[in-house]
């Protein structure tokens, strides 16, 4: 092995083999099925915190199974992602002056194709980076022929049982993009606006009514002002109309529960056709939709002439000012308000009523919820399953249809009355409707909304729905990881289609984790600045290029001015190169169950500092143990020293709590207890216990014992650890295994450890606790003392009791070397005992004279300058944090850091005074 661990040197090496030799392929035995469905990223994407976190829980979850001998398959495929990639291509359009419309739908979705095949791969290539082992010979994309006839399959079949129909109902529009869009495509976010209040008169002339709206403009489309039927202020009014200012159009004045008679005046005037509440409302009174605005949000032929064709924002300033020329506008107050905005166009979204096709799901919700009732699919962390019932239990028809080119087009096709007939292509729909080859038919333009065919997403790509032995295998897959935020859009429909075209739920348990922040607590966001991406971690970052990266297209000067001089401070040396098993192995160590998590750097740091811990002591052991005999042929006598017989005792009960914590999807905990017994335990202990038996006169079979320990446990370690960091763990054990009387091709194929209970020896644990308790103990003293360690010392011992005196006689060779000790001497009286350090070993004590070790002056002097300084350091730190005006203006993570900083002054102060103090006595 090379000396130093550089991870780019085996990274894409091992990549390429595992790949090239079909490793990530089922294995299509007999053997149990274990199978993953990855969440498929948009064809468009490239690898962000997020997807490199769910990748690598997810392939941590593959590695564990197949290594424990099950028949897994870890499904890959990719996203069409309907309006981000038709978006991609129409840029490229327009920077030749060019629109889609110019080239028409069929060149236009042929450029789509082109664009995938060359620039589609990003995300692939990258999750590649990352380690992920899908098997990638069954790479799906949600448009591929197979799938597509899927979408079709079920259109059909849902429609024919009236569980597809067509209706005009409110939609999210995006006036930009010219089509509806999901919730999940809407970020609402708090900006200031205003709250006009406006006079309303009524008609008979006995007075007016106030409302008030952050928007208008949509008092055009006015079809009622609503008060609650109990508000006593206004119960005489109820059954009367108001004449709607600048449209004279006489509107009822309503009761509905669902005003607030305390909010405002407790007067609402109603919009059934531009407000989600006021649609409700409007259907629940029978009141007239009316639409005021164009597919472009400018106003239309419905509304008096002289606003017709304005923009909506133009319309707003001309009606505000028609209503202050009229005396109606009682008053302009400033609002904070949440606007939503669509995530790819920023368009202030409008509610529009149009034409779509929806899903009627209610007959599909019931069997989802009960499969979450009963057991059939359990939620990890369970609390989420809260979640998922409040939403299925209120669930409205979905609106699947969107107006763009790109995506699975509707099978529905027009005839030249308006009348509508649905089939899997034009074909069908002639020949089961006696249709004459010359009869006009018009197909839908529009195409499903992309979490249609996701929803399919675990039996599609099985092939259905063709009976294939892939889906009789595969299906239900074992586990969903995805993140809470689509528990609505995707997870529940995935449950709901499953259920209905299979008869089985598509997986049996749904792992939720948390979303990445950043080291602050912060959402990672371009727009704030703080964005990490996975590949620079792994690969490196120059501070320039991190810069050009977070600030690039800004469109304020002054908000990229903000984020350079953020990450500058931040990143002032840039980003390390991490590599890929230490960016594996902290995500595993942060992804505790549904919270989430925040990267920080530091501890990526640490981990890395772990991987070239591990990459040192294979060296070692390599170096101890190549060329000689490590007892793997059994022809000679081997004899196991205490130290062999503890880490093996102790490597029992860290198989079996990893085993448990992966089993219970406590990735963290598992990355704990291998980071514990890897770095303290193996490295940090044995690899140190080992030397005495190895650079001593011991015997050959106490050598043979502790090499064949060395290597034993070592390899077992590599494959405990392969899950989460492959690529380290194959570059050691390709050459720790032949030692260890292995002769796989790769670790990916071993079998994963399980625990011997016949192995585990609680004699020698108690008893070599025992020797790491004394040795801690004088290694103590010394630091407290500041004793080089090189100086070797001698011990006293006094209040031995038997099992100590045993011990002290079995261990000596450890104590000596260890502890760095000249002599070890029992005493018999300790009256007598010269002036001492003390330890504590239970109830033994560990003295080690000071005469000539330490100048008590020189300590007590040294100690009191420490001490000062750490004073003075809390007293400032003291004085800032209870400065109010500090803590109230500088941000959370600022004062948290500075609490932090004198919590630790004060256990420094602490510590220091215990050791000034026992000098003294001396």
């Amino acid at each position: 092995m090379e000396k130093h661990f550089d991870p780019n040197t085996i990274e894409t090496k091992w990549y390429q083999t595992w790949e090239n030799k079909g490793y990530f392929k089922p294995k299509n035995d007999d053997s149990t099925p274990y199978s993953i469905m990855i969440p498929p990223p948009n064809v468009t994407g490239s690898l962000h915190m997020g997807h490199a976190f769910q990748d690598t829980i997810m392939d941590t979850l593959i590695r564990y199974h197949r290594m424990k001998g099950d028949d897994t398959l870890w499904q890959p495929g990719t996203d069409h992602a309907g309006i981000a990639t038709q978006m991609v291509v129409e840029r490229q359009l327009a920077a030749k002056g060019l629109s889609r419309h110019d080239l028409g739908r069929e060149k236009f979705i042929e450029k789509i194709w082109e664009w995938k095949e060359d620039s589609g791969g990003t995300i692939t290539q990258q999750l590649r980076r990352m380690g992920a082992s899908p098997d990638w010979t069954r790479e799906r994309f949600t448009m591929d022929d197979g799938l597509s006839d899927a979408v079709k399959e079920v259109f059909v079949s849902l429609y024919e049982e009236d569980l597809i129909y067509r209706g005009k109902r409110l939609v999210n529009w995006d006036p930009v993009l010219h089509t509806a869009v999901s919730d999940l495509e809407v970020i609402s976010e708090e900006e200031q606006g205003n709250m006009w209040h406006m006079s309303y008169p009524l008609t008979d002339g006995s007075g007016a009514l106030v409302v008030a709206t952050t928007r208008p403009e949509t008092m055009l489309g006015d079809q009622a002002v609503a008060v609650h039927p109990d508000d006593e202020r206004y119960q005489h009014l109820i059954g009367k109309t108001i004449t709607l200012p600048l449209v004279g159009r006489q509107i009822p004045i309503i009761a509905d529960d669902y005003v607030d008679p305390e909010f405002g005046t407790g007067c609402v005037k109603i919009t059934p056709a531009h407000d989600f509440n006021d649609y409700e409302m409007g259907k629940r009174h029978d009141l007239p939709m009316l639409n005021i605005l164009t597919h472009d949000a400018c106003i239309n032929e419905e509304a008096p002439e002289k606003y017709q064709g304005l923009d909506r924002y133009e319309a707003r300033k001309l009606i505000v000012a028609d209503l202050e020329a009229l005396g109606l506008m009682v008053d302009i107050k400033p609002h904070t308000l949440m606007v939503p905005r669509g995530d790819r166009s920023h368009a202030v979204i409008e509610p529009f009523l149009t034409d779509q096709w929806y899903v009627a799901v209610e007959a599909l919700a019931k069997p989802a919820i009960d499969a979450v009732k009963n057991g059939d699919i359990e939620f990890v962390p369970k609390n989420w399953e809260n979640t998922y019932f409040e939403w299925m239990n209120n669930i409205q028809d979905w609106c699947i249809s969107r107006q763009i080119w790109w995506g699975h087009r509707i099978p529905a096709w027009f005839d030249d009355n308006g009348k509508v007939y649905v089939g899997r292509n034009e074909q069908e729909v002639r020949e089961k409707n006696g249709f004459a080859a010359d009869y006009n038919l018009r197909q839908d333009d529009d195409v499903l909304d992309t979490w249609f065919s996701s929803a399919l997403w675990t039996f599609s790509t099985l092939g259905w729905p063709e009976k294939t032995p892939e889906l009789a295998k595969f299906h239900p897959t074992s586990v969903l990881v995805t993140g809470f935020d689509i528990i609505f859009f995707w997870v529940a429909r995935m449950i709901m289609m499953g259920l209905k075209f299979t008869g089985e739920v598509p997986f049996k348990q749904i792992y939720v984790h948390g979303l990445v922040r950043d080291g602050e607590g912060q959402k990672m966001s371009k727009s704030k600045g703080n964005v990490l991406d996975p590949i620079d971690l792994i690969d490196g970052i120059e501070l320039e290029d991190l810069v050009k990266k977070r600030t690039y297209g800004m469109m304020q000067p002054e908000k990229a001015a903000k984020i350079e001089k953020s990450t500058r401070k931040q990143f002032a040396d840039g980003i390390p190169a991490f590599g890929t098993d230490a960016i594996r192995f902290t995500f595993a160590s942060l992804a505790s169950t549904g919270r989430d998590i925040r990267f920080d750097l530091q501890r990526a740091e640490g981990y890395r500092n772990f991987c070239n811990k591990l990459w040192n002591a294979t060296r070692y052991v390599l170096m101890n143990t190549e060329g000689f005999d490590t007892g793997v042929d059994k022809k000679a006598d081997i004899e196991f020293s205490l130290a062999d017989k503890w880490i093996v005792s102790r490597l029992q009960n860290v198989e079996t709590e990893v085993a448990k914590q992966f089993d219970a999807y406590r990735f963290d905990l598992a990355a704990t207890a291998l980071y514990e017994f890897i770095w303290n335990e193996y490295c940090d202990w044995y690899l140190e216990l080992a030397k005495p038996i190895l650079n001593t006169d011991s015997s050959d079979a106490a050598k043979r014992g502790t090499r064949k320990t060395l290597v034993s446990v070592l390899e077992t370690i590599l494959r405990m650890l392969h899950p989460i960091t492959p690529f380290i763990t194959e570059e050691a054990w390709q050459a720790v295994s032949p030692l260890a009387g292995k002769h796989n091709d790769t670790i990916m194929l071993e079998p994963y450890p399980e625990a011997d209970a016949s192995k585990i020896d609680l004699d020698a644990e108690a008893e070599l606790e025992w020797v790491k308790k004394f040795v801690i103990g004088v290694r103590k003293i010394r630091s407290e003392m500041d004793i080089a360690p090189s100086k070797a010392l001698p011990v006293l011992l006094a209040g031995l009791n038997d099992n100590d005196q045993a011990w002290l006689k079995n261990n000596e060779l450890y104590l000596l070397s260890l502890a760095k000790l000249a002599s070890i001497e029992v005493l018999l009286d300790e009256v007598n005992a010269p002036e001492s350090a003390v330890a504590l070993v239970g109830e033994m004590k560990v003295l080690i004279p000071m005469a000539g070790l330490i100048d008590k002056e020189a300590e007590i002097s040294r100690l009191d300058k420490e001490i000062g300084k750490l004073q003075g350091e809390i007293k400032r730190l003291g004085g800032k944090l209870s400065n109010q005006g500090f803590v109230a203006k500088a941000p959370e993570s600022v004062v948290a850091i500075e609490r932090e900083k004198l919590a630790s002054y004060e256990t420094a102060l602490k510590n220091l005074e215990a050791q000034y103090e026992k000098i003294q006595q001396l």
